[in-house]
């Protein structure tokens, strides 16, 4: 074979790597040259954490929305986020997302075609990531950890696209809280069934087979192709969230799947 007909061709450099707060964070001990730089880090973290808590503060009631940045907009589940997205915002929900391009824009385009609160969660990344067109507040953040908070924190659901590593990585954070009681109530909706199919069974044929998690746990989440499902089954979930806060739950409550 060719090298100009080789389909995985070694991954390139980014053009403008740099150094991000998170990678300086991350640094080994032997890599330190300064004594107690990292204690002095705390307080550019808790700095973050009051911007962070201050600009989400005043969303309201919203959903997270994740998937790919490297989604294009003719892409037919761009369309679908956008659609789901739309639905949502018109059920009262702001959209919140990750700022960036491909299903962060089409959720925050959404939001924006319903008039919602459009909100990016934007993080320092070693390439330039540019801001979506679509985001009424735009909060930055240097360190994930800090933004991935925001993300649980203010929103009463997640919609997960298809997506890469950062998508899972938002997948399965929320499932932890979810399994361990961090959160209660709190739907995770799984969009595009082919997708996420192989996953599903993965987790169904050997995870729960060997006892590494509960059969139950894969009810933790719902996969889905259509939009109006995935609002139906957020609302559906936010209203009983209230209604157990509120000990107004009606006697003849059923949770639809």
């Amino acid at each position: 074979m060719s090298e100009s007909s080789d389909p995985s061709p070694e991954p390139q450099p980014y053009a403008h790597d740099r150094q991000t707060e998170d990678e300086r964070l991350l640094e080994s001990v032997e890599e330190l040259q300064t004594i107690g730089r990292d204690a002095w880090r705390i307080f550019r973290i808790m700095g973050e954490f009051v911007e962070g808590f201050e600009g989400m503060s005043e969303i309201g009631s919203a959903v997270s929305i994740f998937g790919s940045a490297r989604t294009q907009s003719d892409d037919p589940m761009y369309q679908r986020c956008t659609e789901t997205a739309r639905l949502l915002g018109e059920a009262g929900f702001g959209i919140i997302t990750g700022g960036g391009p491909g299903m962060m824009e089409a959720a925050n385009k959404g939001a924006k075609e319903a008039g919602a609160r459009s909100v990016g969660c934007n993080i320092e990344l070693p390439f330039e990531q540019y801001t979506n067109d679509y985001i009424d507040v735009s909060i930055d953040f240097r360190y994930f950890f800090v933004r991935k908070i925001m993300f649980v924190k203010y929103a009463e659901a997640f919609v997960i696209f298809p997506g890469g590593f950062g998508t899972m990585d938002e997948l399965f954070e929320a499932l932890t809280l979810i399994q361990t009681h961090k959160v209660r109530n709190f739907p995770v909706v799984l969009f595009g069934s082919e997708y996420w199919s192989g996953l599903m069974e993965w987790m169904r044929a050997t995870m729960a087979v060997e006892g590494k998690i509960a059969s139950s746990d894969l009810d933790l989440m719902l996969v889905t192709d259509s939009p109006e499902q995935a609002r139906d089954h957020i609302v559906h979930r936010f209203e009983l969230r209230k209604s157990m806060r509120d000990g107004t739950l009606p006697p003849d409550w059923s949770e639809p799947r």
